[in-house]
């Protein structure tokens, strides 16, 4: 009775010393060390807790969870369609979302489901997977994300006992190096990086963006619409500031090219079409000239052949 007071005391203080250290922007979120966790059946040292890396069995049935709120697939789809339309996703690469990360902690089976998770390389290709052990299929995720919704804070719940927090599971269990928290409602990005055995917040650079090594990237929020939904997005950026578009913008940004390129080719043609009026004009010019000379060269001779005709020469005409 009196551990299960110590830990229910100790998760309240965490969670809510985490909300605390949200607002005031405080980067350190833990004040306490805890054993890290050691892969493939190794036993913790101070807690006897024991992760193993097995495959869930092909017969196994996962809980299918109502999604929590219907922008959530839509954010997620959002941050995938831009890496796969610029060709940064490589078939290695294991990019999912609301799917099943495994371990086995003390014998039980534990499963977390984050809305958007990256690994950057499997052991197998695959063309479906309904779940994925780490260590055990390739890489630890680089890269999970949770978006919060009104539902619970397990976000950011380090409970430890069975079944675990999504806190305590993805930085103790797994060491996942980049834990991302979204507010799609109010567009607050919480970036945390493993430090030391611990998430530290993260503060944006000046254009209010994360670098993320591993995909050489930027991550970011933007506020826009898109699939009828107006909101806050996570987006992503390239090293140059360029932000990845996604297929509707590209296909705007073609559009938008097509247009700028049939109006420069309409001037064009509109300059030729002055120039060749232009050069019309100077031969109409150039043929009224010829037509006067002619005539003066008509009138000279018409006069001369009247001198001559009356007896008068007109190259020896008399001095006035």
């Amino acid at each position: 009775m009196w551990n299960n007071n110590v830990e229910q005391a100790y998760e309240l203080f965490y969670k809510y010393k985490v909300k605390f250290a949200i607002k005031i922007r405080i980067i350190k979120t833990s004040l306490y060390t805890l054993p890290m966790a050691t892969q493939l059946r190794e036993a913790k040292s101070s807690t006897g807790l024991v992760i193993t890396w097995e495959a869930l069995p092909d017969d196994y049935q996962l809980e299918d969870e109502p999604v929590e709120s219907t922008g959530h697939p839509l954010v997620a789809g959002a941050l995938r369609e831009s890496l796969e339309i610029y060709g940064l996703i490589l078939a290695q690469m294991l990019i999912a979302s609301n799917f099943a990360l495994c371990a086995n902690v003390n014998g039980q089976l534990v499963i977390k489901a984050p809305d958007w998770l990256y690994v950057p390389s499997v052991n197998e290709i695959l063309s479906d997977r309904k779940s994925y052990t780490p260590n055990l299929e390739g890489d630890v995720p680089a890269i999970v994300m949770e978006f919060l919704s009104d539902k619970d804070d397990e976000q950011y719940s380090f409970k430890r006992t069975h079944p675990p927090g999504k806190w305590f599971f993805y930085e103790q269990i797994l060491q996942v190096p980049i834990y991302v928290i979204f507010d799609q409602d109010g567009g607050l990005l919480e970036f945390y990086q493993l430090e030391n055995g611990h998430y530290e917040l993260k503060q944006p650079d000046e254009n209010g963006r994360h670098w993320i090594d591993s995909l050489n990237l930027f991550l970011g929020t933007w506020q826009g619409t898109k699939e009828q939904r107006t909101g806050y997005w996570l987006r992503w950026w390239d090293a140059d500031g360029n932000l990845l578009l996604w297929a509707v913008e590209r296909v705007e940004l073609e559009n938008q090219r097509a247009e700028q390129e049939r109006l420069r080719a309409e001037q064009e043609s509109q300059r030729a079409e002055q120039e060749r009026l232009r050069a019309e004009q100077e031969s109409q010019r150039a043929e009224q000239e010829r037509l006067r000379a002619e005539q003066e060269r008509q009138q000279k001779e018409r006069l001369m052949a009247y001198l001559l005709s009356q007896g008068i020469d007109p190259n020896n005409l008399p001095p006035e």
